[in-house]
C-alpha cells in the first residue's frame, strides 16, 4: 500500500506561480510512475503530467511550457511547478502512483488515470483573473 499526501495548493492571480508537493510513504512497494491529475467542478479527472523512475516526463498540451514535473527520490517527493497560471487551471490537484510495469516506455509516460492505482486526497488550486 502506498500513501500519498499533497501540499502546496492555494489561491493566486492569473500569471502567478505555485509549487505542489506530494510525499509518498516509504515501503518496499515498487512505484514505476507518478503523476499529477486535476479535477474541476462538474468535470472528469484529467491527467496533467507524469514522470517515471528514470526521469522521463510527459505533459498534456494545455500545460506544456508552463508546468514542470520533477521528483526527489531521496525525499520520496514529487513536485509540480506551475507557472503562468490561468483561471482554467483552477481545480483540485491529485498526486497518483502506478506499479504498472507498462506505465512508461521509451520517451513517454502514461498520463491517463487508468494507469494509476494509488491516489492522494488532493490539494485545491484556485486562479483568479
Amino acid at each position: 500500500q502506498v500513501q500519498l499526501v499533497e501540499s502546496g495548493g492555494g489561491s493566486v492571480q492569473a500569471g502567478g506561480s505555485l509549487r505542489l508537493s506530494c510525499t509518498a510513504s516509504r515501503n518496499s512497494f515498487r512505484i514505476n510512475c507518478m503523476g499529477w491529475f486535476r479535477q474541476a467542478p462538474g468535470k472528469e479527472r484529467e491527467g496533467v503530467a507524469a514522470i517515471d523512475t528514470e526521469g522521463t516526463t510527459s505533459y498534456v498540451d494545455s500545460v506544456k511550457g508552463r508546468f514542470t514535473i520533477s521528483q526527489d527520490h531521496a525525499k520520496n517527493t514529487l513536485y509540480l511547478q506551475m507557472d503562468s497560471l490561468k483561471p482554467e487551471d483552477t481545480a483540485m490537484y491529485f498526486c497518483a502512483a502506478s506499479n504498472d510495469p507498462w506505465c512508461a516506455n521509451v520517451g513517454w509516460v502514461r498520463v491517463d488515470k487508468a494507469a494509476y492505482n494509488y491516489w492522494g486526497q488532493g490539494t485545491q488550486v484556485s486562479v483568479s483573473s
